[in-house]
């Protein structure tokens, strides 16, 4: 199984590994894309006004843009802990056993804007590039990045839990992949979407999927799975994926927990 994350604008600072090295991140087929991103963030970093307009920034984010100037030379640290922000707090990577973090780290991937896909305990900077970013010269990252990440994507034989925002999950669609989305229900069982704290909840979900003993094999078998750890899942069907939508109900007053 396979439980793909959506990365976050924040990212930790700082780290204790070694400057990046392409050649060493999974997925070596998408380096030559990743070289030519590096190269391109890296340029435009040099140039702080063109850097906020591209990058969606304001002049107090200066220090995003000096990040990626460091891109080659800053420190770096395991991608699941390098992203911060609602769905990685919930998650909580770093009060894993190490038991939990071996299966955390074969199962975890992060879709990325700049590096295509991350492997959990793939080495990396910190840095700012948004799905929706636009490179100086350059098509669209979506453009960009579908041809080659589809078929890495398409390559993989596991079940991919696909848990990316909107944005990410255009980069390049997974055929076949679960997807979850996340309603609130109130006593008198009307249901609403679960907006901000969506996030949350999909955290926990990671979490569960990540450290679980059950090595689902089949959408059935991940719903059953769910179910035994006390979560209220729904089958839906999706008219594209017939069968690969689930939905997590959740009592209204859990929402903001």
């Amino acid at each position: 199984m396979l439980v793909l994350l959506p990365p976050s604008e924040t990212k930790h600072p700082g780290g204790d590994g070694a400057p990046l090295d392409l050649t060493a991140l999974s997925s070596p087929e998408l380096n030559p894309l990743r070289e030519q991103l590096v190269q391109a963030v890296l340029e435009l970093a040099g140039d702080v006004p063109a850097a906020r307009s591209a990058l969606g920034l304001s002049p107090a984010q200066d220090d995003e843009i000096a990040r990626n100037a460091a891109l080659r030379s800053s420190p770096t640290m395991p991608a699941i802990e390098r992203y911060t922000g609602v769905l990685y707090d919930a998650l909580d990577v770093r009060s894993l056993s190490r038991a939990q973090r071996r299966r955390a780290d074969g199962r975890l991937a992060v879709g990325s804007a700049l590096f295509g896909l991350l492997r959990a305990d793939d080495a990396v900077p910190a840095y700012r590039l948004s799905a929706g970013s636009s490179l100086p010269g350059l098509p669209t990252l979506r453009s960009l990045w579908k041809p080659v990440l589809t078929d890495v994507l398409t390559g993989i034989d596991d079940l991919v839990v696909d848990l990316r925002s909107g944005a990410y999950a255009d980069l390049a669609p997974v055929a076949g992949a679960v997807t979850v989305s996340v309603l609130s229900e109130r006593p008198d069982g009307t249901r609403a979407v679960v907006s901000h704290f969506n996030k949350a909840h999909k955290g926990r979900l990671a979490r569960l999927l990540a450290t679980t003993t059950g090595e689902p094999d089949s959408v059935v078998r991940l719903r059953a799975l769910l179910r035994r750890a006390g979560l209220h899942v729904e089958h839906a069907t999706d008219r594209k994926a017939p069968g690969t939508e689930l939905t997590l109900v959740v009592p209204a007053a859990a929402v903001t927990r």
